[in-house]
């Protein structure tokens, strides 16, 4: 059987896609689950955290999303049975490439899947479900009535994000950084307060939002990266679909939350002190806390079998792409890293 591996020979350098031969499964014991995989969605690597947590090695696997039908367990599986049908990601330190027809996976990263849903929507919203409760629910404590920005709503993100926002009663503001963005967000039901088009770049986006707010700001802040610095040290294409940090701050309203995934984020003296002033809190979005400590094992699995009822009963209605076979996965990926794909990218075998 093989499997979609990447290779980087050095950091910093591009990584290559790569379909390897692998070895047999060892035995299922204990806590694992032998899977037969029926569909793995694909989601931008993130070298740096790797290289990070000294997980390097020649080949790592690619594709952590799966969805598949269980067709052995361990001895001391307790959850699950053969033949059941389960959705779950596999753990950042894996062994396992998702693109592969077999798997083995450990029972904690599992939950059932719904029997109305597809195997392509379980796959495709399980990553981008567990990154909105992430940031709505553990970071900025959403509840009814609260004001939302989500910029770069027409992402496969933002989507998911825009929907749970609106299921938790939240009034829900976004960016579109092009006219189809802005015309799939407008479409969205139940309707988008107020979608700000800023691909023409002289949309200002604190101004529009502090309009909309009556000048209070937004209560919680989900951004798709900030810009840093001035406009001639940064490259022309991210200027002006990016916010600059200190538009951030200035449409941020007393006690807000800004969910933040720029990790080399720096904030300097006086933006500090805006935000002191205006009580309100900074926090880094990184969906892989959830997995580096087993303290948390039980709230996650709740978090991941609530985003498959939601997908369920039609709240999450992804935006996910035709799916396509294994072996255009290695293309696929590519499109992927290369941070070009609009919707979900789904293998489905």
């Amino acid at each position: 059987m093989k499997g979609l591996y990447f290779q980087q020979s050095s950091p910093g350098e591009e990584i290559s896609f790569v379909f390897q031969e692998r070895e047999n499964l060892p035995d299922i014991k204990d806590n694992y689950v032998k899977l037969q995989v029926k569909a793995c969605a694909l989601s931008w690597i993130n070298t740096k955290l790797l290289s990070e947590m000294k997980l390097e090695k020649e080949f790592f696997p690619v594709g952590r999303e799966i969805a598949g039908v269980v067709l052995e367990v361990g001895s001391k599986v307790s959850f699950f049975h053969p033949d059941d049908e389960v959705v779950g990601i596999l753990p950042l330190d894996s062994e396992e490439s998702g693109v592969c027809e077999i798997v083995r996976i450990h029972e904690h990263y599992l939950v059932h899947k719904p029997e109305k849903v597809t195997w392509a929507e379980a796959a495709g919203v399980i990553r981008d479900g567990i990154r909105s409760y992430t940031a709505l629910h553990s970071l900025s404590h959403l509840s009814p009535g609260k004001s939302v920005l989500i910029m770069d709503g027409a992402s496969a993100f933002g989507t998911i994000a825009i929907q749970l926002a609106h299921h938790r009663g939240a009034k829900v503001i976004s960016t579109a950084y092009s006219l189809e963005d802005k015309q799939y967000l407008e479409r969205l039901r139940p309707a988008i307060v107020r979608v700000i088009d800023v691909s023409n770049g002289k949309v200002d986006v604190a101004e529009s939002c502090l309009e909309e707010t009556g000048g209070i700001g937004v209560d919680i802040i989900l951004d798709a990266g900030v810009r840093l610095y001035s406009k001639d040290d940064e490259p022309a294409l991210k200027l002006h679909l990016l916010p600059h940090k200190h538009d951030i701050i200035t449409l941020l309203g007393v006690g807000g939350h800004w969910i933040t995934t720029e990790e080399n984020l720096q904030l300097d003296p006086p933006d500090s002190h805006c935000l002191f002033l205006k009580g309100a809190t900074v926090s880094f979005l990184n969906d892989e806390v959830w997995n580096l400590s087993n303290v948390q094992q039980g709230k996650y699995l709740c978090i991941l079998k609530d985003v498959m009822e939601k997908l369920s009963s039609g709240v999450f209605r992804p935006l996910l792409d035709e799916p396509v076979p294994p072996y255009d996965a290695r293309v696929s990926m590519e499109i992927v890293q290369k941070n070009q794909a609009r919707k979900k990218q789904v293998i489905q075998f």
